[in-house]
């Protein structure tokens, strides 16, 4: 997306170009279109691309978004049609007034909305399975799964069915389905970026992100959905950060490939004078005992559900119902609990955290599943539950966080996690953009790292 700005701004391409490009990447790529998107917008997106260029050519450039084709998740709002939500149930609901906050800031920016990525119904899972709209394949892999719940919006960024995608995160919908199609995907810190327009899941915990094809990508667009001018993120280096590398929990259970993967781009993090240090993380403990008293996003996703489920009941899809039914007699002393554990274990976490530049992690514990995996519905809530382990962490505990490809090439993508201090998302963007000229520089065959370099501390020293 970056790249297609600069040649935008040169020009050697022109935005109607680069939208009929997508578009006809969409119409013909043997059905992984179809089943990433929902609804494209084929006649509207030309028109204003070609609106785009014939601003550019009298010198009018809204900002650095202008006449790049992105996609947006099927649960915002866009005028003059119902917002389905991954689901058939809306299908027939009142066609939406006005376009959602982030879409109508995109807009006003000068991006080209091509059209709407499919999801897990209503968002309410994190493998990226929807039985009404089909479920795009892995594009590194089609006998995986692409990850959810934005599966669609990291599809059609590897598929390249436009440049960029937004979505949304309340358990790691943005950056499991990144890591696992081998894309960046960033979560802000939840106030960040308002929510209007947008059918909810999680009023705790939804979060509005972008996912891309690099850091300073995911940048603009975040800049542009929080109300700022898009800027290029200022250039730290990598050598003298230092970064917390967690002892528990999140390191916990990695499969083969994922363990490979972290060991190697944490070797060569070392390697580029990164400071590791390993450190036990407060606040991560508390995060089964929220859970035990029935969590924060089954109560709040019921409240929202409960009159569609007393008209439509049978026509979720099942995996999504029994869920959400589980919530029905959630107690509010229950919930009271686990809001004030999560208030606590922020403050923890806030003081735990003191002093690194961000935590790193594994994005997943797992490498992409296989579609084959989740035959029985214990299969799917065993894997689904595994998958959004660490990535759901961080919106538990209100951090941002991006996931950044860190596997080798030619193998199955791998997600590095890096997680800042809750409201320095600008910061932590820098400290990504730093990590990925790393990581990026290192991804060859040929190369192998050098042994990292690993400080232990434990608070208090």
């Amino acid at each position: 997306m970056a790249a297609a700005a600069t040649d935008l701004a040169s020009g050697r391409v022109n935005s109607v170009a680069l939208t009929a490009g997508c578009l006809s990447r969409i119409k013909y790529s043997a059905g992984e279109g179809a089943r990433s998107f929902i609804r494209t917008y084929d006649d509207h997106a030309l028109a204003a691309a070609d609106a785009s260029d014939r601003m550019r050519a009298h010198g009018i450039v809204p900002s650095l978004l202008a006449g790049i084709p992105i996609s947006v998740k099927d649960l915002f709002d866009v005028a003059g049609e119902p917002t389905t939500a991954g689901s058939v149930i809306l299908s027939s609901a009142p066609s939406a007034s006005s376009d959602a906050v982030v879409v109508r800031r995109l807009r006003a920016a000068g991006a080209i909305i091509v059209g709407k990525t499919n999801m897990t119904e209503f968002a309410y899972s994190t493998l990226g399975l929807n039985p009404h709209y089909g479920t795009p394949r892995n594009p590194c892999d089609p006998a995986r799964i692409p990850g959810g719940s934005s599966s669609g919006a990291a599809t059609a960024v590897a598929y390249g069915y436009s440049m960029a995608s937004i979505g949304s995160d309340t358990g790691g919908s943005i950056r499991i389905p990144a890591a696992f199609c081998g894309a960046v995907g960033f979560k802000p810190t939840q106030s960040r970026i308002p929510r209007g327009g947008m059918f909810p899941l999680s009023r705790s915990l939804d979060s509005i992100g972008p996912i891309a094809s690099s850091v300073a990508c995911c940048a603009m667009l975040d800049a542009v959905m929080a109300g700022e001018a898009p800027s290029r993120v200022p250039t730290i280096p990598a050598d003298g950060l230092r970064l917390a590398i967690p002892t528990q929990y999140l390191t916990v259970g990695l499969d083969q490939v994922v363990g490979r993967a972290y060991e190697l781009a944490l070797g060569r993090l070392s390697a580029a004078g990164v400071r590791l240090v390993e450190t036990t993380l407060a606040g991560l403990d508390a995060l089964d005992d929220i859970e035990a008293l029935g969590g924060l996003i089954g109560p709040e996703a019921y409240a929202v559900h409960r009159p569609y489920l007393a008209q439509h009941r049978e026509r979720y899809d099942p995996r999504v119902r029994s869920r959400l039914e589980e919530s029905a007699h959630a107690t509010a002393a229950d919930y009271l609990a686990a809001s004030s554990l999560r208030d606590t274990a922020i403050d923890a976490l806030d003081w735990s955290t003191h002093g690194f530049d961000a935590v790193l992690a594994p994005t997943v514990a797992v490498a992409p599943p296989l579609f084959d995996e989740l035959d029985t519905e214990s299969n799917y809530r065993r894997v689904n539950r595994v998958v959004r382990r660490n990535a759901a962490a961080f919106n538990f505990l209100d951090r941002c966080a991006l996931t950044l490809p860190c596997h080798e090439p030619g193998e199955l993508p791998v997600g590095l996690m890096v997680v800042g201090e809750r409201g320095q998302d600008a910061r932590l963007l820098s400290v990504g953009m730093a990590l990925e000229r790393v990581l990026l520089s290192a991804r060859s065959p040929e190369r192998r790292p050098a042994t990292r370099k690993i400080n232990p501390v434990r608070r208090g020293d």
